[in-house]
């Protein structure tokens, strides 16, 4: 499958930026994530198939698809700009290969390219190349097309494919340097896994790279073959020394201490008993509100201090549970259908029920954190009184967190729940009151910045105080 969407977009470099991006917003493990850079190389070999067999003459038939399926109203629409770029650099490729054609009178220019040339300095300049237009399917069709064209010996040819995937590891490697250390571990992955390919098979270019020549072929084509051949075997070797190589990977950057272990999201299968799914949907239940709590406390530290890796890990969090949302409306959307019995039906619509009031409780927390975002932003530090103001608050709320949690794994009701959003709702209000009279001082700008706290945080307590209902009755 991560081949399939690397052939569909053709490029390792957006696949390993995207990657990347997902690993930093929590939606994949680091882990998760290492088979999909072995199979983008993998992808991209598309490329060089199609210039060889010059196939590339269908590339406005790929541009007008794409731009079609841009404007039709269906789920296919979100492959509709990939469609249309893939036939785009085509096109362009055509392009160049047309300019290109007065060059095969100039004897010069032949003689220079077409003669074999220390491998080690194709390899330089296959690197640079890449690494200036961030594409190594443009750097293999470049080179199919000069080797069709005679402008190019296979001697020459051969180093530059082989190295073009690790010009592409510049894009990953720049954009990593604001990010946590699982998405550093990505791009170092993919920059390693790269390098290890091109060392493995540059004793075999030094020795036998002489008798490529030799070979009775298109030498267009025998390109195309010794780049798919040199990608797979590389894949296929790290793939075998997976578990060794991450474990390398981890002991130079360590495990990440900001990762955190993901939700285990139900998948849906139609044979699936539904007492089996019940009891899943009930500890997922269990698992996100726990989750929910530790993004709560990480908020409130990230207001409460100025440390960024605080700020950085809450963000990450409620990015990942904004995806796990998605993912579990789409599991309903699915076992909904399939359960016609009335009883079952109505269990069912009650675990939701109990789903959606996490998913508003989340909002609430989400609200928290915008308002840390924009005390940031407006460069506002909240002073002492403040501070304990938040952490007095914090402390009932979670307080009240761990009271509903407790209540979750005995599954029973806690009467001590109406009592503590009581003293909750008790403390919002003195809070309430003690902000609306520091902001009449002219200079507290960090009253009125966490005056939206006060607000959110009875949200939140409304909301929790709801979910405990759905829950027990």
């Amino acid at each position: 499958m991560e081949n399939f969407h690397i052939a569909i977009i053709q490029s390792s470099s957006a696949t390993s930026v995207i990657t990347i991006g997902l690993v930093n917003a929590g939606v994949l493990s680091f882990k998760n994530i290492v088979g999909i850079i072995f199979g983008s190389n993998i992808g991209t070999t598309i490329t060089a198939q199609l210039v060889a067999f010059k196939l590339t003459t269908f590339a406005p038939v790929f541009i007008i698809l794409g731009f079609v399926l841009s404007l039709v109203r269906s789920r296919y629409s979100i492959f509709g700009k990939a469609v249309f770029y893939f036939g785009f650099v085509f096109f362009s490729l055509n392009l160049i290969a047309a300019s290109l054609e007065p060059l095969q009178q100039n004897e010069a220019l032949i003689s220079l390219l077409a003669q074999p040339q220390n491998p080690l300095y194709a390899i330089l300049f296959g690197c640079l190349f890449t690494a200036a237009v961030q594409s190594s399917s443009v750097t293999t069709g470049l080179a199919i097309i000069f080797t069709q064209q005679g402008l190019l010996g296979l001697e020459n040819a051969v180093p530059i494919i082989m190295v073009a995937n690790i010009g592409t590891t510049a894009t990953a490697m720049l954009v990593v340097f604001n990010m946590d250390i699982a998405a550093k571990k990505t791009a170092l992955c993919h920059f390693l896994f790269n390098v290890g390919g091109v060392l493995l098979f540059l004793p075999i270019l030094m020795i036998w790279g002489h008798k490529l020549n030799s070979l009775h072929m298109d030498p267009a084509i025998e390109l195309a073959y010794v780049h798919l051949i040199f990608n797979v075997v590389t894949s296929l070797i790290f793939i075998i020394g997976i578990n060794p190589f991450v474990r390398f990977i981890d002991a130079i950057l360590g495990e990440g201490k900001m990762d955190f272990i993901r939700l285990s999201i139900p998948v849906y299968e139609p044979e699936k008993p539904f007492e089996t799914v019940k009891k899943e949907l009930d500890d997922s239940l269990n698992s996100l509100f726990e989750f929910l709590q530790e993004i709560y406390n990480q908020v409130i530290l990230s207001i409460e201090t100025n440390y960024p890796s605080v700020f950085d890990a809450a963000e990450k969090r409620i990015e990942y549970v904004n995806y796990a949302e998605k993912e579990y409306i789409r599991y309903f959307s699915q076992i909904v259908a399939s359960v016609t019995k009335e009883d079952e039906s109505s269990e069912l619509i009650d675990i939701i029920g109990q789903f959606d009031y996490l998913f508003q409780i989340e909002d609430s927390i989400e609200d928290l954190f915008n308002t840390k975002k924009v005390m940031i932003d407006a460069y506002i530090d909240p002073h002492a009184d403040i501070l304990f103001l938040v952490r007095t608050l914090s402390i009932e709320t979670l307080e009240m967190f761990e009271d509903i949690h407790r209540g979750l794994e005995s599954a029973e009701e806690d009467t001590s729940i109406k009592q503590r959003s009581r003293d909750v709702q008790e403390s919002l209000s003195k809070a309430n009151r003690e902000l609306l009279i520091l902001m009449t001082d002219n200079e507290r700008r960090d009253a009125g910045a966490l005056i939206n706290f006060i607000t959110y945080s009875q949200r939140l307590k409304d909301k929790l105080v709801n979910f405990h209902k759905a829950k027990v009755g």
